[in-house]
C-alpha cells in the first residue's frame, strides 16, 4: 500500500475515533440547548444525565429542578424520577414521593405506576393494598417497564394480591430478566430450581443467579448463588465460594446471609471452624431481621 494512502487511511480512522468519542458530549450539549429552548422531553433527558453524571458534571440540585419543570409540563417520566429523588435523597420526603409517583402514573409513565405499586405493596404512606399493587404492576408491565413485570411475577408466585400462577410468573420473569432488571432473573431461577412453573433445571437456575449477582449485584441473586454453591446444585459444591458470597451479603445487612455464614463457621465448611465468630454472626443475623437467629442455642 502506498505510504500516502496508508497515512490518509490512518488519519481518517483517527478522525472517526475522535468523532465517536465526542458524540456523547455533543448529545448532552444538544439536549441542554433544546431544554433551554423549551423542549420538556429534552429537559427530562438532560436532567437524567445530570443526575447520573453522564458526560456532564453531576448536579443533583439542577437535575431536580429540570425534572420538576418537565413534570409540570406533563412529562410523566420526570415526575417518577423526581419522586425517586424525593424518596431517597438526603432529606427523604415520602409524601412528596407518593404524590409524584401518582402523578407519573396518571400521565401513563410505567415507571411511576411501578413505584406507586411498591408503596401500596408495603403500605408506605397508605394502607397496604396488594390487589391495588398488582393492578399497578400490571399497568406498568403493559407499558413496557420490565421491573413492573418482575414485581407482578413475584405476586403471582406468592398468590398475594393476584392469583397464584407459577406459569404466569415464569412468563413475567422471563420477560423482565435482563442486565438491568435482574430481579426477574432471580425469580425465574427460583422457579427452575423448584421445577414449579418452569422445567426443573439446577444449571439454568445457577446461571440465572450468577447473572443477577454479577450483572447488577442484586443481593437476592448473590444469596441464591451462594446457596447453590453450598448445596452443589447446578455448580460444583464449593463451600469457600459460598462463604465469600454470604460474607458479602452479611456485610450488606442481609440477616439470612449472616445466618448461613454462621452455620459454615460453626461446622468449619469452607472456613476455619470458629464457634465464637459463628455466635457473633448469629447476633448480626438477629439484628438484621433473621428471627431464627435470635433464639438462644440449646445446651
Amino acid at each position: 500500500m502506498p505510504i500516502r494512502l496508508r497515512t490518509a487511511l490512518i488519519a481518517l480512522g483517527c478522525a472517526a475515533i475522535t468523532a465517536s468519542c465526542s458524540q456523547p458530549q455533543r448529545d448532552a450539549k444538544r439536549l441542554r440547548a433544546e431544554c433551554e429552548a423549551g423542549n420538556a422531553v429534552a429537559c427530562d433527558s438532560f436532567a437524567t444525565k445530570l443526575h447520573r453524571g453522564e458526560y456532564v458534571l453531576r448536579d443533583d440540585a439542577r437535575a431536580a429542578g429540570l425534572f420538576e419543570r418537565a413534570c409540570g409540563d406533563k412529562v410523566g417520566r420526570s415526575c417518577a424520577s423526581l419522586g425517586d429523588m424525593r424518596q431517597s435523597g438526603p432529606k427523604p420526603d415520602s409524601a412528596a414521593a407518593l404524590r409524584l409517583f401518582r402523578q407519573a402514573c396518571e400521565l401513563n409513565a410505567p415507571e411511576g405506576c411501578a413505584r406507586l405499586g411498591m408503596l401500596h405493596s408495603v403500605g408506605a404512606g397508605m394502607a397496604r393494598d396488594l390487589p391495588r399493587a398488582a393492578a399497578l404492576f400490571a399497568q406498568s408491565c403493559e407499558g413496557g417497564h420490565r421491573t413492573g413485570c418482575a414485581l407482578l411475577g413475584s405476586l403471582h408466585v406468592t398468590g398475594e394480591g393476584a392469583a397464584q400462577d407459577y406459569a404466569r410468573a415464569a412468563t413475567l420473569f422471563r420477560r423482565s430478566c435482563d442486565s438491568t432488571v435482574t430481579l426477574g432473573c432471580v425469580g425465574l431461577g427460583r422457579l427452575h430450581l423448584a421445577g414449579t412453573g418452569a422445567p426443573q433445571n439446577d444449571s439454568i437456575a445457577a446461571s440465572l443467579f450468577k447473572r443477577a449477582c454479577y450483572d447488577s449485584k442484586e443481593r437476592e441473586g448473590c444469596f441464591d448463588y451462594a446457596a447453590v454453591h453450598e448445596a452443589g446444585r447446578g455448580v460444583p459444591q464449593n463451600f469457600q465460594r459460598a462463604a465469600a458470597l454470604y460474607r458479602e451479603g452479611c456485610e450488606d445487612r442481609n440477616g439470612e446471609a449472616c445466618a448461613r455464614l454462621a452455620a459454615l463457621y460453626a461446622k468449619g465448611a469452607g472456613v476455619r471452624r470458629d464457634s465464637t465468630h459463628a455466635a457473633k454472626l448469629r447476633e448480626d443475623a438477629c439484628e438484621y431481621g433473621n428471627a431464627l437467629s435470635c433464639a438462644k442455642p440449646q445446651g
